[in-house]
């Protein structure tokens, strides 16, 4: 049975509206719930934060130039503020998928701030002793406020991202130096190679995730150049001459951010390219990370009919049917996250082009895009990082295994005896079942191998000091 809703009418440019009587939004957030019912998502807190940072700053601008009245400014920053910090979040409603350019949830932001500070001025719900349109969006437009809180957001984010990156390619660090004594095979496309130490593999992951963090970095700059003042094409055209100046200095006074002014606003509006720009570096890093959790999976395979060389921590059950199977759960969980993060960046990049003249519509999906892949990227970094890499062991037994079968050292006898007859020396080894090794030292005690150069024999002491200290081989140089 429906349940009556008291309601309260509210009027836009269109006509009436019936609104929920204690819903801080108004007209036009309502007419966006009822027509984009697309989701079922809700707005990233950055988004909101970013908005409500705008209104605040340029309502104490506007009062600054004498533009807007003490009381009014005062009541719109404080209700900017409580949204903020979180106070009304329930009150943003409006579908990602939502009208071009996001005039949606601009409005939201504005009649939620508009209605709040009413209150606090004594008046009712939808009075609108401050106006939504006239007070709180004061020479604004949705064209300019909402990539700057793109930008705002974003960067509101990037040390959280930043620091769960940093402890990532940390822990990878710390096991690269415990796993420095473990010899094993290397093995590239999937086939044996010559020796390398576990370390030295983790300490290639740990540069890897680094190297990604530092180019997320570079990116972000690209963010910190706002736009805000152009108005609804670039102009400025109702906006006072010092208001973007005014406005980039308040924002960076508010938010703590290290913030420029654009150079030219035409570009700002148009281009989205500084948003695609930072959603490649996230994608860069992703793809990283798909490397690294697969690797993962790979060398923990098994454990009794795979490499078996890593072990993952148990975390929970890996089977409903197989009793006692544990699974790679953590490494299977980071590809999957990276996986959406490498969609919405591809989201990204298709709404990125598809600007025309002005504008940029499609800016609700990257904003939703962006700060949905850092939300992923901050809780499926820090899990993998704190369940699974901390936790990881190295199968020292295991891997001495197989780099005992590996017939591929026979590459630190090149020098000696040349690639053929190395190659010869491997085809006999696996046809015998023995090592390289031992087939090697046979054959030079029989007068059987020659110095590829000098064409003089090779004695069994040559193969010994080329062979007989593996951790060398993984040192690089010329071995013997």
């Amino acid at each position: 049975m429906a349940v009556d809703m008291a309601t309260r009418r509210e009027r836009d440019s269109i006509g009436e509206v019936l609104v929920p009587a204690e819903a801080l939004y108004g007209a036009q957030t309502m007419r966006a719930a009822m027509n984009f019912r697309v989701s079922g998502l809700r707005t990233w807190r950055a988004f909101i934060w970013g908005m409500a940072t705008i209104k605040r700053a340029a309502a104490e601008v506007h009062q600054a130039l004498g533009l807007l009245d003490a009381e009014r400014a005062r009541t719109i920053s404080e209700a900017a503020e409580e949204v903020r910090q979180g106070r009304w979040d329930d009150q943003f409603i409006v579908d990602p998928f939502q009208a071009g350019a996001g005039t949606s949830h601009n409005m939201n932001t504005n009649e939620v701030i508009a209605n709040r500070a009413t209150v606090i001025l004594g008046g009712a719900l939808g009075e609108y002793r401050v106006h939504p349109n006239d007070h709180v969006n004061m020479s604004q437009s949705t064209n300019d406020t909402i990539p700057t809180a793109i930008r705002l957001g974003c960067l509101w984010r990037l040390e959280e991202l930043m620091e769960a990156i940093d402890e990532l390619s940390a822990a990878l660090g710390e096991k690269a130096r415990a796993f420095d004594g473990v010899l094993k095979s290397g093995r590239t496309h999937l086939q044996d190679a010559v020796p390398i130490r576990l370390g030295q593999e983790f300490g290639g992951y740990a540069r890897a995730v680094e190297r990604d963090g530092q180019r997320i970095r570079r990116a972000a700059d690209g963010l910190r150049r706002l736009g805000i003042g152009g108005t609804a094409v670039g102009t400025g055209l109702n906006a006072h001459p010092e208001y973007h100046r005014r406005m980039v200095q308040r924002l960076a006074d508010l938010s703590g951010l290290e913030l420029s002014g654009s150079d030219n606003l035409f570009e700002s509006m148009q281009s989205m390219a500084d948003m695609a720009d930072f959603s490649g570096g996230l994608r860069t890093l992703a793809s990283t990370l798909i490397r690294v959790a697969n690797d993962f999976r790979l060398l923990a395979s098994g454990p009794a009919t795979g490499l078996n060389e890593l072990r993952l921590p148990a975390v929970q059950p890996g089977s409903s049917i197989m009793p006692g199977k544990v699974n790679p759960v953590m490494a299977e969980m980071l590809d999957m996250a990276m996986f959406h993060v490498i969609g919405c960046d591809t989201t990204i990049t298709l709404a990125a082009q598809a600007g025309q003249l002005e504008l940029n519509v499609m800016m609700p999906i990257i904003a939703h895009s962006l700060f949905e892949m850092m939300q992923v990227m901050i809780g499926s970094i820090g899990s993998f990082t704190d369940k699974c890499v901390r936790g990881v062991e190295a199968n020292t037994e295991q891997a001495t295994a197989w780099l005992e079968r590996n017939a591929i050292i026979v590459t630190a006898l090149n020098p000696l005896i040349g690639y053929a007859a190395g190659a010869a020396l491997v085809k006999e080894a696996l046809a015998q079942g023995r090592s390289v090794r031992e087939v090697a030292l046979e054959k030079a005690a029989r007068g059987g191998l020659q110095h590829v150069d000098t064409g003089g024999q090779v004695e069994p002491g040559d193969i010994e000091r080329a062979l007989g200290d593996v951790r060398r081989l993984t040192e690089g140089g010329i071995v013997g």
